[in-house]
């Protein structure tokens, strides 16, 4: 497996800066943020997205995917969200990533669990075209109104299209009671990547060193080497929601000798 990190954990950091962080501490690719505060973002033009593929191929440093704020199940009309996953997944045919990140976003105040199902299903089936012609696959991360592998997969069998896919972000399953081999029975045929990260309890969230917490991260490691997975693991570092959390470079280093002893213990 490879190691990754998403710039959620560096705030608003200059690229140049994010590409020495992950030579510097063996990660072997990086997450984007894909929103207007960040430095990568849909408005860029086509000479800066050459920059940005530039840089990463100058660093040695592989772009996992862009992850994105399209709600693809929340209520309202398709074509706002649809417009923003196809501007997401032009970015990142641009810049050469292999993924997009989506959220589900079901209210489900205002929409029943098959309603919201069906929304996803429909925009995420639409969106897929444009996917496959541009060879980038959109990735629903299980989050929020759908963050168990099984609420991602009422979306995703009724979607049926190689290029949709799951992130699985396994604070969200542990939070929704699933235990790791469950996530991964139902995921896997669909599995884009893994989002690891650390909390302290699931009443404080705050990001913590990986390790340090309570989140089964052994044994999710564990299960993708058992069944020989060998994609990459994402550490993402909530530190844009939580100002007081440590600073995300002084912890890098560790957290990538933390995930490879993990995985050198699964062999």
């Amino acid at each position: 497996m490879k190691l990754a990190f998403s710039t959620l954990g560096v705030p608003g950091l200059p690229l140049p800066d994010v590409l020495r962080l992950a030579t510097a501490h063996g990660y072997h690719g990086v997450e984007l943020r894909t929103h207007p505060e960040e430095p990568v973002h849909t408005g860029l033009g086509p000479a800066e997205r050459a920059d940005v593929a530039a840089e990463f191929k100058g660093a040695g440093v592989e772009l996992l995917g862009l992850a994105g704020y399209a709600r693809v199940a929340a209520p309202g009309d398709d074509e706002p969200v649809l417009a923003e996953i196809r501007a997401l997944l032009d970015l990142a045919h641009d810049l050469g990533a292999p993924y997009v990140r989506v959220f589900p976003g079901g209210d489900l105040d205002v929409q029943t669990p098959e309603e919201a199902d069906a929304t996803a299903a429909r925009r995420l089936g639409t969106a897929a075209e444009h996917a496959n012609d541009l060879g980038v696959r959109i990735l629903l991360e299980t989050h929020d109104s759908h963050r168990t592998a099984a609420d991602a997969m009422r979306i995703l069998g009724l979607v049926g299209h190689r290029q949709v896919g799951a992130l699985w972000d396994v604070m969200h399953t542990w939070l929704g009671g699933e235990q790791p081999s469950e996530t991964y029975a139902a995921l896997s045929p669909h599995l884009g990547y893994v989002q690891v990260k650390d909390i302290a309890s699931p009443d404080d969230t705050t990001p913590l060193s990986l390790g340090a917490g309570v989140l089964p991260l052994a044994e999710c490691v564990e299960v993708l080497s058992r069944h020989g997975w060998d994609g990459w693991l994402c550490w993402e570092y909530e530190k844009r929601w939580y100002e007081e959390a440590a600073p995300l470079p002084d912890l890098l280093g560790p957290g990538s000798e933390h995930l490879s002893r993990l995985l050198n213990d699964s062999a």
